[in-house]
């Protein structure tokens, strides 16, 4: 069977990816202490423990993934930047730059402008203020549908900026409203109630989505794997897909890692305490996969 590459999908195998390290994003512990609490991390890091996460979480991706690539430490961002996935938004016709919901991350977006440039990746275009999008409330459902989440870090002028730049490509936007949740001040994106691990197959935590998403996802022949209540604080509905049916998810999940294997998946835990649990960023928010491989069959 034939393949190629696509920067559009959310399950094909993993073949670059783009990553920033603990060591790069939080510098040392007494970075950590400053910002923790104005970020709203609920607890306070340990800078060696989180180097030690890290370093677990790179050998899973560097034992699956041809080509890593690092985004260097910069005294601009703060912790937060390790979740580089928010940052940006990849297509085949080049790097979309976010416009971050969260104030104190609006420099992020520009690192991945200064990493475009020096790499020679094309950038398609840039969510401009009052618009906000941010990464992880994007996610593909198809190779030309790009869900988008409508949340307190991505707004409607942001919504619209995007599907302005991507309507020139017949990339359809499918817009998701979010509930307020914890509001505003909590990190609550599309990605935290829906990971996508093959054509048809996703994680989702039903509570938190809307009736119409869920159905839009039924009505496309989704088979919907539903987070248990007790393990959606766990981040267990935030699921990399390294290629498809194989997933990366943080451990102390038990429920979800059963209900992954019994529908045919492949599942790698990592320690994510420090890394993960304690910022709200789960295996989907440490990476933006760039490359992936794609079987030649028609869209995903």
């Amino acid at each position: 069977m034939k393949t190629r590459l696509s920067h559009h999908s959310e399950y094909g195998k993993i073949k670059s990816i783009l990553i920033k390290s603990a060591a790069h994003s939080f510098i040392n512990q007494t970075k950590l202490s400053t910002e923790w609490k104005p970020l709203n991390f609920i607890e306070e890091p340990n800078f060696e423990e989180a180097i030690s996460e890290y370093a677990e979480f790179e050998n899973i991706l560097k034992q699956n993934i041809d080509e890593i690539h690092h985004l260097p430490s910069t005294d601009e961002v703060t912790i937060d930047s390790i979740y580089c996935r928010d940052s940006s938004i990849v297509t085949d016709h080049g790097v979309i730059l976010c416009k971050m919901g969260k104030e104190s991350r609006l420099n992020e977006p520009l690192q991945i402008k200064k990493y475009c440039i020096e790499n020679k990746l094309a950038v398609l275009g840039e969510i401009i203020y009052p618009g906000t999008v941010e990464g992880g409330d994007t996610a593909w459902i198809d190779e030309t549908t790009l869900a988008v989440g409508h949340t307190y870090r991505t707004n409607k002028e942001g919504i619209r900026q995007l599907i302005k730049i991507l309507e020139l490509y017949e990339i359809d936007v499918l817009v998701v409203d979010l509930p307020h949740y914890k509001g505003p001040s909590d990190v609550f994106h599309l990605m935290s109630v829906f990971s996508p691990v093959d054509r048809d197959v996703a994680v989702v935590y039903s509570p938190l989505m809307s009736i119409s998403f869920r159905n839009e996802l039924e009505d496309r022949a989704f088979h919907l794997i539903d987070v248990h209540d007790t393990e959606f604080e766990s981040m267990a509905c935030n699921v990399l897909a390294i290629a498809p049916r194989k997933c990366l998810i943080m451990d102390g999940n038990p429920l979800i890692t059963e209900s992954l294997i019994k529908s045919g998946c492949d599942v790698i835990s990592y320690n994510g305490k420090n890394i993960s649990y304690f910022g709200g960023g789960g295996p989907t928010c440490l990476t933006r996969p760039l490359k992936r491989e794609m079987a030649d069959t028609g869209f995903a």
